[in-house]
């Protein structure tokens, strides 16, 4: 089967390199091209493909709008192309919480090579697109009081037993709400997360901190060699690989920018298998939503190491790819709904050993 993808961008050169890129592809033909949303209301009805490429900011009508409009009463499969600014990047974001699936970082400067550069991932995007669960949007929290609310979800009210204890999270495709769901389940003295989401650079602040406004715990990119804190969850940047290392009884954050592990960097695998080393059985592993196998022979060595593991389930996933291969592999101690892993991660650490924590 053919991936038919409709292309919109005001641009004539990135309608023109993306066109080139994407036709190179036996599996997959741009049937179609537009400058704007109006444009591409007709051309939708006229091809019905199975996949958009959408600009963020367009004429005649915002690239959020007509996203919005769309996933309300056309629900198809959207990869945003986004320029790398930080307004960019904010809006980009916006759209994966509308129902996107997925970003594709847009080049200011030397276009043509930039979108060449990244075609493989450019075109594994828009395969993970055709075949994935759309989303149905939820109306979105206030993103004003997170850390000072006075009443935890009933998921919360429990006893939290800790001593160093570390989460590791690790997603890809339709990761970005995913993540948003496990964290805002999650109470204020949760113990230090560490997360991998795939994403470009210039986008994981924008994302750590649009997360800072809406959850309890603290939620921010990481920075080479700081102290890992409890209550804080630390997102890889862009571009760099992250993991944990101990000095005396400290996590202390590490990054780098050795090669990309699985075509990733920053990588799952490098992530997990850190803690698998420096946690060992105080750590716990959660896989999300994403195309490939980045993270399954991580997990695998998390669970070896005695660390407890669980992976989203296939109903919930936008694209069942990294949970499968770990399941797979046997590196999953249990794969549960996503509305259901923050419960699961507090209910595995009120039953381990430790100093307790009120939550």
């Amino acid at each position: 089967m053919t991936i038919q993808v409709l292309v919109i961008d005001d641009s004539a050169l990135i309608r023109s390199v993306l066109t080139e890129v994407i036709n190179r592809e036996r599996d997959m033909k741009v049937i179609g091209v537009a400058v704007d949303p109006l444009q591409a209301r007709d051309k939708i009805k006229a091809l019905n493909p199975d996949v958009l490429t959408l600009d963020v900011e367009m004429p005649r009508m915002d690239g959020l709008d007509f996203l919005e409009r769309l996933m309300r009463l056309r629900p198809m499969p959207v990869v945003m192309v986004s320029a790398l600014t930080e307004h960019g990047s904010e809006v980009a974001l916006r759209a994966l919480e509308l129902g996107a699936v997925d970003i594709v970082a847009k080049p200011r400067l030397d276009i043509r090579r930039g979108i060449e550069e990244y075609a493989q991932e450019i075109t594994d995007k828009i395969r993970a697109a055709a075949s994935a669960k759309l989303r149905i949007p939820r109306s979105n929290l206030a993103p004003t009081s997170a850390h000072t609310q006075g009443s935890p979800p009933p998921t919360a009210r429990k006893m939290l037993r800790t001593s160093e204890r570390v989460i590791v999270i690790g997603a890809s495709t339709g990761g970005t709400e995913a993540i948003k769901e496990v964290l805002l389940g999650l109470p204020p003295d949760t113990p230090t997360i560490l997360i991998t989401q795939h994403m470009p650079a210039g986008f994981t602040k924008p994302f750590a901190d649009r997360l800072d406004r809406l959850c309890r715990v603290r939620v921010q990119e990481a920075v080479q060699g700081e102290r890992a804190m409890p209550g804080h969850a630390y997102i890889a940047p862009g571009d760099s690989h992250l993991f944990l290392r101990r000095s005396g009884a400290d996590y202390l954050l590490g990054l780098n920018q050795d090669a990309p592990v699985n075509r990733h960097r920053p990588s799952v695998d490098v992530l997990f298998r850190s803690a698998a080393q420096e946690a060992g059985d105080n750590a716990v592993g959660v896989i999300l939503t994403g195309m490939g196998k980045d993270g399954a022979a991580g997990m695998l060595e998390l669970k070896q190491s005695g660390a407890h593991t669980i992976g989203q389930d296939e109903a919930t996933c936008v694209v069942y790819g990294m949970p499968r291969e770990a399941f797979m592999l046997g590196a999953v101690d249990e794969q549960v709904p996503l509305q259901e892993i923050s419960s699961k991660l507090l209910h595995h650490l009120s039953r381990s050993g430790g100093r307790q924590l009120r939550v």
